[in-house]
């Protein structure tokens, strides 16, 4: 329940779901926790289950001003930053031919740009802390990709190949900051809401499980301890990497 102290930590996209998990998580494990979202009503709602010190803060991560105002929140009050979890993205459905230009824009700016625009404004207060952690949540769809998610497929791929740049680029700096990437696949979290609209929700997860050598889709947990692991110093020696929670998928 300690492995996490005297960190503090920042988690995107918390409001629901893989970003709630993670920030629940940091939180037990004795982080400070900085939740944002967009979704400030939904926000309130996982913060005030988390109780104290988490704080809740709005958040549009597409947007370089709300960057710098969150971040310039932290080190007011925190003076360094530990851990940066770029959780927020979101999931469109749509082959090369049905993908339009304006959703392709859109799903980037908040799946990749984000975390781009993200690290670089986040680099000198993770630099504060001379032993710091970027985890990316990115998606096994960045590794396997699928006839109908074109502009997913491209923007995860973008994310896992864009934090090993980081990586690299802060261990050839020797700034203290390590970055790596985690990949989901089917995680029973809201984001499945809109593949459950065609049918009963129970049958959409029966029919994802099938895909899965474990036989089951994941939980949010199943990927937030991995963050945890990559939170904490017990993963000092692991940079540049990605872990991927797919129950086996890309075995195959």
């Amino acid at each position: 329940m300690n492995r996490l102290n005297g960190k503090v930590a920042l988690v995107t996209g918390a409001a629901q779901g893989l970003g709630a998990a993670i920030a629940h998580r940091l939180a037990a494990e004795g982080a400070s926790v900085i939740a944002t979202d967009i979704n400030a009503s939904a926000l309130n709602t996982t913060v005030a289950t988390i109780g104290e010190p988490t704080i809740g803060l709005a958040h549009d991560v597409t947007s370089e001003d709300d960057w710098s105002r969150v971040l310039t929140t932290i080190g007011e009050h925190y003076g360094k930053l530990d851990i940066l979890v770029n959780n927020a993205g979101i999931a469109v459905m749509g082959n090369i031919v049905d993908e339009t230009p304006e959703r392709w824009r859109h799903v980037h700016a908040i799946d990749v740009d984000s975390v781009f625009v993200g690290c670089r404004a986040a680099l000198p207060l993770l630099e504060k802390s001379g032993s710091a952690s970027i985890i990316n949540v990115s998606s096994i769809a960045g590794v396997i990709a699928g006839h109908n998610a074109a502009a997913y497929n491209s923007a995860k791929a973008a994310v896992n190949h864009l934090s090993k740049s980081i990586a690299l680029h802060c261990a050839k700096n020797a700034n203290g900051v390590r970055c790596n990437s985690v990949l989901p696949a089917f995680i029973d979290t809201p984001i499945l809401d809109d593949l459950a609209a065609a049918m009963p929700r129970e049958a959409v997860l029966e029919k994802l499980a099938r895909q899965i050598p474990l036989g089951r889709v994941g939980h949010p947990d199943d990927v937030a301890w991995a963050v945890v692991y990559l939170a904490s110093d017990e993963s000092a020696f692991v940079t540049g990497t990605e872990i991927r929670i797919d129950g086996g998928v890309s075995a195959q």
